[in-house]
């Protein structure tokens, strides 16, 4: 039968395996029984194994618990003699878990888990495997019972399942003394590994008891303590697994420990008070009475400290009512420093009778022993205020400095540091715990924040509840990591009568000065308004750095004593797109619009006028026609072209609805007529005087009024034209510079004039 073997799953099962596989066993091997396959010689030879029945005998499998992971654990294989590997063998698994918890591949045998396990709910499981002729369904292999033990892992932390606990300790006991042993519980596996293995430690306690980390056991650590000065003890004790290993898991629990009385304080006077460490200055912290048998006033005392010591550290006041002297603390005390203190108190009558004067003084000394209590103490920082600095972009993990706190008891405990969560400075920090070094979590920038606040809050490892704060504050140092710059958001004026020399603006920093001066002679805002000047800085740093920014200077005019004169308005215009040539065309479109509206109107008021007649001028008949003409259909009218060419007006003599057609002249939109009319130009006049006279004699028309107007200057005019649009240019050599100081009346013809020059020069 061929034997099958699975992945060991710790040393143990490694070294179990491997000492199996040498002695020729393994975790499922065949039942070593007599068979009688074997014979055995006579003469101690070897054996004669005849072939042996199939049969298979199987032991537990492991299976860890607890399992995650994303695939099914695998837990072991099933295997028969008869599989040959042509998948004619079926294996089937029964029992505890199989089919849910347990899976099997009816073909490979292979077992896997499906399902996570707890092992401190089921240790084992038993199961049963059978092996099956695929075609006939025969066994062929009987059924055999194997064993999936679930193995440990450190799942669970030790208990203390009977705590908290009270105990008791004779005052002024041995050093040693037992004081009560606990025990504490883990769930997990005691048997494997160390996940059940615990060790004690205490937590706090200290320095008067000590716990055995083996067996629990709790003991005195101080001999002779005294339940006179302290009564009631807190002890914090940690079980922890994996024999207190770094990973292990733990629990603790709290035991109150009394000190119980013995008879070690014989009877004496004087008095002894008990005063603990933490009693506050100023408050009442015991009470002492001197008996006076008198009555009334002539019991009252007044009370004293006569000696020194005493004086230094407490005041003592008398209440009235009782006759008892109240003893308060006047400054701090500390244990760790003094422990008792001896008070001398005088008590003395208020009102002494001179007549008994022999009888003694009347006043009594006695002696107050007063022991100081050791009370718990929040750690104390070596200093009451930090200050630390560390330089911007520096790298996250950056060292700030370091803080320091003692545990001011005498147990000298160790101290634990944490930055206070609640602080909005504290994500850029970040403090070691154990050193009290503080950190950066991310690179500072100055000029964002300069000064961080923090607070560093420390901590006794046994009294987390014991809190000392102290505030650091972390100067962030600065480093040239910022290009210079200069505000370039508006613009700078520029006057067009600048110098040469001149200065047009200057910039100021803390550390140097600089200016902008005009290296030419006038600017023209018509030629160019805008200049873009690139400006470079430089830094002093360490590196040095620079930075480069353009500004923009805007050419504007300005009056003589240089205040700006129409800048805006020019800019708006520059901005919406329009030179100041379209500007001038624009505005005079608008003024020719405005005169024929004018015009227009003039005429409608001068037509609608009534015709006046005298009144001695009495005719019949009188017809009166205001026509205004023909309207659109009445173009013979203004038809310059009739003028142009009688013929084609004779031809179109008797049709007033067409347009004659003739040669166009038309006049050049810049330049002037020549005087000397063409060759082949008919006579003007002659036609004008025809038209008239065909008009006189045409009875068969209606009589329209109209006015008929030709725009003729006629030919030959020995004056020729006289308009400035042809003549030729000249340029001036006159500098008509001189109107900048002749007031701002002048300075618009100044600029035309310097328009022109400019235009002739270019």
């Amino acid at each position: 039968m061929r034997i099958p073997t699975t992945s060991c799953l710790c040393p143990f099962l490694v070294c179990l395996c491997f000492i199996q596989r040498c002695c020729g066993a393994s975790h499922h091997v065949l039942a070593q029984v007599p068979s009688k396959n074997q014979t055995k010689l006579a003469n101690g030879g070897p054996e004669v194994h005849h072939r042996p029945k199939r049969g298979w005998i199987w032991n537990q499998f492991f299976v860890l618990e607890e399992h995650l992971g994303p695939e099914a654990q695998y837990v072991g294989k099933l295997h028969s003699n008869s599989d040959k590997g042509d998948g004619s063998v079926r294996y089937i698994l029964s029992g505890d878990g199989a089919g849910t918890i347990f899976i099997i591949d009816e073909v490979t045998g292979d077992i896997h888990a499906a399902k996570s396990l707890d092992r401190e709910r089921k240790t084992h499981y038993v199961l049963h495997a059978q092996a099956l002729d695929r075609n006939t369904e025969e066994a062929l292999e009987p059924k055999s019972e194997f064993i999936i033990k679930v193995q440990d892992i450190n799942d669970n932390a030790p208990k203390f399942p009977d705590g908290p606990f009270v105990a008791t300790v004779p005052e002024m006991s041995e050093l040693g003394t037992s004081v009560l042993q606990i025990t504490a519980s883990d769930a997990d596996d005691p048997t494997y590994g160390n996940s059940a293995r615990i060790v004690y430690s205490i937590l706090q306690g200290q320095p008067y008891f000590s716990v055995d980390p083996k067996t629990g056991i709790i003991r005195t650590a101080l001999s002779d303590m005294d339940r006179e000065a302290r009564e009631h003890y807190t002890v914090i004790i940690q079980a922890k697994d994996m024999a207190g290993q770094v990973g292990g898991l733990s629990g603790s629990t709290t035991i109150n420990i009394t000190l119980t009385d013995v008879n070690d304080n014989p009877p004496m006077f004087p008095q002894s008070l008990y005063v603990p460490e933490s009693a506050q200055v100023g408050k009442a912290v015991g009470k002492i009475k001197a008996n006076d048998e008198d009555l009334g006033i002539n019991a009252d005392i007044k009370y004293s400290i006569i000696n020194s010591e005493g004086a230094n550290m407490f005041s003592i006041s008398t209440e009235r009512d009782t006759r008892e002297g109240i003893i308060s603390l006047k400054k701090p005390l500390n244990y760790e420093r003094k422990k008792t203190y001896t008070l001398h108190i005088e008590g003395t009558n208020t009102h002494v009778d001179p007549r008994f004067s022999y009888l003694g003084s009347f006043k009594d000394t006695a002696t107050l022993k007063i022991t100081v209590g050791d009370v718990d103490e929040a750690p104390v920082f070596s200093i009451d205020h930090y200050i630390m600095d560390v330089y911007e972009n520096s790298p996250s993990g950056t060292e700030v400095g370091a803080v320091t706190a003692r545990d001011p008891d005498s147990r000298n405990s160790p101290v634990r540091y944490f930055l206070d969560s609640k602080e909005e400075g504290v994500r850029l920090f970040r403090i070691d715990e154990s050193s009290g070094l503080i950190r950066t979590t991310q690179p500072l920038d100055r000029e964002d924040v300069s000064w961080h606040n923090i607070t560093v809050m420390a901590s006794e490892v046994g009294s987390p509840s014991l809190l000392s704060h102290v505030h650091v504050t972390v100067q962030v140092l600065d480093v040239n990591d910022n290009p210079p710059e200069i505000a370039t958001d508006g613009e700078v004026i520029v006057c067009e009568s600048s110098r040469p020399g001149q200065v047009i603006a200057s910039f100021e920093t803390i550390n140097f000065t600089a200016s902008i001066i005009a290296r030419r002679r006038r600017f023209n805002h018509l030629t160019q308004d805008l200049y873009e000047l690139p400006i470079v800085v430089w830094d002093g740093g360490e590196p040095s750095l620079s930075g480069t920014s353009t500004l923009t200077l805007r050419v504007c005019p300005c009056q003589s004593h240089g205040r700006i004169r129409m800048c805006q308005g020019e800019a708006f215009l520059s901005s919406a797109g329009l030179s100041t040539g379209a500007l001038i065309a624009i505005l005079l479109c608008i003024v020719i619009l405005l005169a024929i509206v004018v015009l227009f109107v003039t005429l409608r008021r001068s037509k609608k006028e009534p015709l006046i007649i005298s009144e001695e001028d009495i005719r019949e008949n009188v017809v009166t026609y205001d026509d205004e003409g023909g309207g659109e259909e009445d173009t013979e009218a203004f038809d310059i072209i009739a003028l142009r060419n009688p013929a084609a007006a004779e031809e179109l003599k008797f049709r007033r609805d067409v347009r004659p057609e003739g040669r166009k002249h038309c006049a050049r939109s810049r330049g002037r007529r020549s005087a000397s009319a063409e060759p082949d130009e008919p006579d003007v006049h002659e036609f004008i005087r025809q038209r008239l006279a065909e008009a006189d004699m045409d009875t068969g028309g209606p009589p329209y009024d109209s006015l008929q107007t030709y725009a003729y200057e006629g030919q030959g005019s020995p004056t020729g034209s006289v308009s400035p649009l042809d003549t030729p240019a000249a340029q001036s050599e006159q500098d008509y510079n001189f109107l900048d100081d002749w007031g701002p009346e002048f300075q618009k013809l100044a600029e035309l004039y310097a328009e022109a020059d400019s235009d002739a020069t270019t």
